[in-house]
């Protein structure tokens, strides 16, 4: 009673929806779930994971850009449609819609300028991955929909939800620019990522990605966007655990002190 008690002094009630309830806790375990596969050598096969899987070579492929734009685009336009679909809900509704949106288009904009290819995507992995960002979206704006006339939560977390998503999404954007620099012109090769936060962590780009997710939750202060939340981070942790764990075993020069993606401690 007194863990429930303090779980909704900052989040609004659970909804009556079974829908949203349901995903809820199917977006937490399949998340955790994936992270934990990713720790045991069972990877998604994307970026440098592209080929993990030895039936790799015989499954269909898309380009790194053409997978990585299946991956965002659905949840963009969600995210877009949304503003038709529940106009003028409140403020905390449009930033949630707004956040949710900026940052599938900042994906989107990376795919198409930022980010340098060298592998592939199997359309395997593309497709739960579209599913998950495209469902997670819907699901979290809906369930913010669902708020509507409910009083607010005792604790206020809507500012410092802005302030986590504009840490998070400058960030996440500032390391993957710093990879995009790694690569010359028709380079294809992976190099140890140096400059900001790479000299601490291996997956600082994951890290803020992380953190902008916790500013969706803190802005929303929703069940499901904490679960999700969650999730994601369980399987951000998983899945920056193996990156570290590839490049110990390709680069004999790793910096040993460079952790996964929590400084000085994973």
């Amino acid at each position: 009673m007194v863990i429930m008690s303090a779980l909704f002094s900052f989040i609004f009630p659970p909804p009556s929806s079974l829908v949203v309830s349901g995903m809820s806790v199917i977006s937490l375990v399949s998340l955790a779930n994936a992270g934990f596969s990713e720790i045991r050598g069972k990877h998604l096969n994307y970026s440098k994971f592209w080929n993990a899987n030895p039936s790799a070579e015989k499954q269909v492929k898309l380009s790194s850009k053409a997978g990585m734009l299946l991956l965002y685009t659905p949840a963009f336009l969600a995210g877009l449609a949304s503003f038709w679909i529940f106009p003028h809900q409140g403020l905390r509704s449009t930033l949630l819609q707004s956040a949710v949106t900026l940052h599938f288009f900042k994906r989107v904009f990376e795919v198409v300028f930022i980010h340098k290819y060298s592998g592939a995507m199997l359309l395997d992995s593309a497709i739960p991955i579209t599913l998950s960002y495209f469902l997670s979206t819907a699901t979290m704006i809906y369930a913010q929909h669902l708020t509507q006339g409910l009083p607010e939560p005792p604790i206020d977390l809507l500012y410092p939800g802005i302030v986590l998503f504009v840490v998070g999404i400058i960030g996440n954007f500032y390391h993957h620019y710093l990879l995009s620099n790694l690569r010359g012109k028709g380079e294809k090769e992976y190099k140890i990522p140096k400059g900001g936060m790479f000299e601490l962590v291996i997956c600082p780009h994951y890290l803020f990605e992380i953190i902008e997710f916790y500013g969706f939750s803190f802005i929303s202060q929703t069940l499901y966007a904490f679960s999700f939340t969650v999730g994601t981070t369980l399987y951000l942790l998983g899945r920056s655990y193996s990156t570290r764990k590839w490049y110990l075993s390709k680069f004999e020069d790793f910096p040993e002190h460079v952790k996964a993606i929590i400084p000085f401690v994973f």
